[in-house]
């Protein structure tokens, strides 16, 4: 990217930094299409921080909206099959040294990595002042999803979140409908998923296998303690494993559950209850009910969430008439109910007789532009770090701590972060990190 052409002049990266932070303090709803940013139309130079699952449509989206100049993932055959496409891109099996020698060159990274190395990345990379575009669910622990509100809103960087549903005009119409009282007040909301689709409830592999060529193990383990390399963790079945994934509710309620918690602002639940199938601390169970109850907040009555996973679904009662989607959201009121069979919440029905108000509601340009936009400039994007994804994130991540504490219902102090009667759940809170990775 070119200087600026004005009187003094500006490098690309002070330019870049000096807008982003004029934008960052974004809308939630409003007119019918926000203006596009009247800033110069420079190129964003992109680093893109795994490149396999939804990395690869993620450096995909870079390589439309800028230049890919780097590209890391601890695959060395994606590397090579991604540096093909993004030509003239470095190529790095670490993040931290591409973060190190590329520094300069770097104006946004997408980072698109296993759960667990998410906000390690992710940190380091917002603390150098670069934009970040981090995948669902934003972190692995909840101390970590605090931080990246906190860092990105003090460098004042351009952050999104890829739950992609977010920009989807559905899902905004749905929030904006029940914000305006088509359901009268809500009770409950019920979410449910057709995940996992990895094992889960398994034990930890024993038998000694050698580490594949051009699998940087080491770098795959990051953050999380030490273990020898077995196929049951990469690729992607490491969803199940509490080590790198979040598990079922991690991996899909940032999208299935997104459409509720913008209409109703989940946010600092007092208590939390599962029952599973019950784990041994290595995996995830191979079902999970979770309970969150929400107390009143900002003219908002008390709401009850049950999450369900494995195959387990709400009381047919709730929807007479109507079989579930394998995947969906249901959202209880005193004049009806709202069913969304779409996993990101973007259509829906409605279950009774309603009346639907006249509502506005913003009109997105496309999930990862919005992100481009707010970088050289514009207002932020929906599903940024500080106002909306982080607090999404720590909703999400909490019901883990119900199906880590085995049945005890957890009292639960939002403020600080800390689960009063479950001293057990503190290792999901505010985990440990090897050296060298840490946060």
């Amino acid at each position: 990217m070119s200087q600026r052409s004005s009187g003094q002049g500006s490098s690309r990266r002070t330019f870049i930094k000096t807008t982003a932070m004029a934008g960052a303090g974004y809308w939630v709803a409003g007119g019918v299409s926000a203006k596009e940013s009247t800033s110069p139309n420079e190129q964003v130079n992109f680093a893109c921080i795994g490149i396999g699952g939804k990395g690869h449509s993620d450096s995909a989206d870079a390589r439309k909206n800028g230049n890919v100049v780097a590209v890391c993932d601890i695959d060395e055959s994606r590397l090579e099959g991604e540096g093909r496409r993004c030509k003239g891109a470095k190529r790095f099996f670490d993040y931290r040294k591409m973060l190190d020698e590329m520094g300069k060159s770097i104006d946004a990274v997408t980072v698109s990595t296993p759960d667990h190395t998410h906000a390690p990345a992710a940190l380091r990379a917002m603390r150098m002042g670069k934009h970040c575009f981090t995948q669902k669910p934003l972190t692995h622990s909840l101390e970590e999803a605090r931080l990246m509100a906190t860092v990105a809103r003090e460098q004042g960087v351009a952050t999104q979140m890829g739950n992609q549903g977010t920009a989807l005009p559905g899902l905004r119409k749905a929030a904006a409908m029940i914000q305006a009282g088509v359901l009268g007040k809500v009770s409950s909301v019920h979410c449910w998923t057709n995940r996992p689709v990895w094992p889960q409830g398994l034990s930890r592999p024993t038998e000694k296998i050698e580490i594949p060529s051009g699998l940087h193990w080491d770098n795959f383990l990051g953050s999380a303690p030490e273990r020898p390399y077995a196929p049951i963790y990469h690729p992607f079945k490491w969803r199940g494993w509490w080590d790198f994934g979040t598990g079922a509710l991690g991996d899909m309620a940032c999208h299935t559950l997104n459409m509720a918690f913008k209409a109703l602002d989940l946010q600092a639940p007092t208590t939390l209850h599962a029952e599973t199938s019950g784990h041994n601390k290595e995996t995830y169970p191979k079902w999970s009910i979770i309970n969150i109850d929400f107390p009143e907040r900002n003219g908002r009555a008390p709401v009850k969430l049950t999450w369900y996973d494995g195959g387990k679904l709400p009381p047919a009662e709730l929807m007479p008439g109507i079989k579930p989607s394998s995947s969906g959201l249901l959202i209880v009121g005193e004049k009806g109910s709202m069913y969304s069979s779409n996993d990101y919440g973007a259509a829906y029905q409605y279950i009774g007789e309603v009346e639907e108000p006249e509502v506005e509601y913003e009109i997105s340009p496309g999930h990862f532009k919005e992100w481009v936009r707010a970088i050289k400039g514009g207002p932020a994007a929906a599903s940024n770090f500080p106002n909306y994804s982080g607090p999404l994130t720590e909703t999400v991540l909490l019901g883990n701590l119900a199906v880590w504490a085995d049945g005890k219902t957890i009292d639960w102090d939002h403020e600080n972060l800390i689960a009063k009667n479950a001293p057990e759940c503190e290792i999901l809170i505010r985990q440990k990190y090897r050296k060298g990775f840490e946060i």
